[in-house]
């Protein structure tokens, strides 16, 4: 989401997120993509549909945020491993309320 393009009454309370030292939000982003590492039940989709984001959103994010990686490589650094390979062996079927939940989730982003 672009943040610029939201007014103030739209964004979110601030609560000093913007104050973390980038040593503390670092570790805790670390340890965000090592917990979804270890819990691969933990779909793309079901992420999508409830929070609005998931693996391959966190590894655009480093991208934009000047990792200086290609998609593959970001991805593969989010996985643990290459994308396609996390896809072949961890990725469940999506059903349609999987992608309806997703969509309707993905809609609240722009908000």
């Amino acid at each position: 989401m672009d943040t610029n393009s939201t007014s103030a009454a739209d964004s979110p309370p601030q609560t000093g997120l913007d104050d973390l030292p980038d040593a503390v939000a670092a570790a805790a982003f670390r340890r965000l993509v090592h917990h979804l590492r270890r819990r691969h039940d933990a779909q793309n989709i079901e992420l999508m549909g409830l929070a609005g984001f998931c693996r391959n959103c966190l590894a655009d994010w480093i991208i934009e945020a000047g990792a200086g990686l290609d998609k593959a490589a970001a991805r593969e650094m989010i996985h643990g491993m290459p994308a396609a390979e996390w896809k072949a062996r961890f990725q469940s079927e999506t059903t349609p309320e999987q992608i309806a939940r997703m969509d309707a989730s993905m809609a609240r982003n722009a908000q």
